[in-house]
């Protein structure tokens, strides 16, 4: 089946992960995910994507980000790939393919899942038993949003904001976030939306999400047969 087109809708969470080929490694040495987050952060900059929240994992990459225009997020990926690709080639005497196809992306409702997609990004580290806490971690957002650690990545979303009046107080509240478990039901959910393309929210957010997008927004029942003309149009944006 092709692939569904790229999403963009106005001031819309994405989160996005990028894999290496084969789950292969893409960051060897400490070197490679300064020039990688250096080099995301121009990239950023330049087409316009305000990072909230990321991790840099041996062998994936996940964001949560809002590109301002339609072609913020694919102008981003596709100048830090090749500049990142070229630098991995060149200092490890390789040549190919880094990565494992595409780069994968669901529009996220911000209002009900902001924050446990942050926890799932920044527990990332611990879940693979790299770290016991997302603090001892130093590739990831985390110590930005819960101890002030300053960070040219991470751009402050407003949910970030309302946490609290001051910087101490969101820093609190957001280490509040993260006692307990993460919940299974929503790493599923958030998983199968990213690697399926599909928006992540309530039946009133795909609804907008397909307007805004004019694309579907979830997979179809199964056993539903495919459509064509006028009233596939209307299936496919449900």
């Amino acid at each position: 089946m092709a692939r569904l087109g790229r999403y963009f809708a106005p001031d819309q969470v994405l989160h996005v992960i990028q894999r290496g080929n084969n789950k292969q490694a893409i960051f060897f040495k400490r070197d490679d995910y300064i020039r990688y987050a250096q080099w995301l952060g121009e990239a950023a900059l330049r087409y316009g994507c305000a990072i909230h929240a990321y991790v840099l994992m041996t062998n994936h990459v996940h964001l949560l980000l809002t590109p301002a225009h339609e072609d913020s997020l694919p102008g981003m990926m596709q100048s830090l790939g090749r500049r990142y690709v070229r630098h991995i080639n060149d200092t490890r005497g390789r040549s190919g393919t880094l990565w494992e196809g595409r780069y994968r992306a669901a529009p996220i409702d911000s209002d009900d899942h902001f924050f446990s997609c942050c926890r799932y990004i920044e527990l990332n580290p611990v879940r693979a038993k790299m770290a016991a806490h997302p603090r001892e971690y130093r590739w990831s957002s985390y110590r930005a949003h819960a101890l002030g650690e300053a960070d040219a990545l991470v751009s402050d979303h407003a949910m970030f904001k309302r946490l609290g009046r001051s910087a101490a107080e969101r820093q609190q509240s957001y280490r509040a976030l993260f006692r307990g478990k993460l919940d299974e039901g929503f790493v599923d959910e958030l998983r199968a939306a990213t690697n399926g393309g599909w928006a992540l929210g309530d039946e009133r957010f795909k609804r907008r999400i397909a307007k805004e997008t004019s694309r579907r927004t979830a997979p179809l029942p199964k056993g539903r047969p495919a459509k064509s003309g006028k009233d596939k149009r209307q299936l496919d944006l449900l």
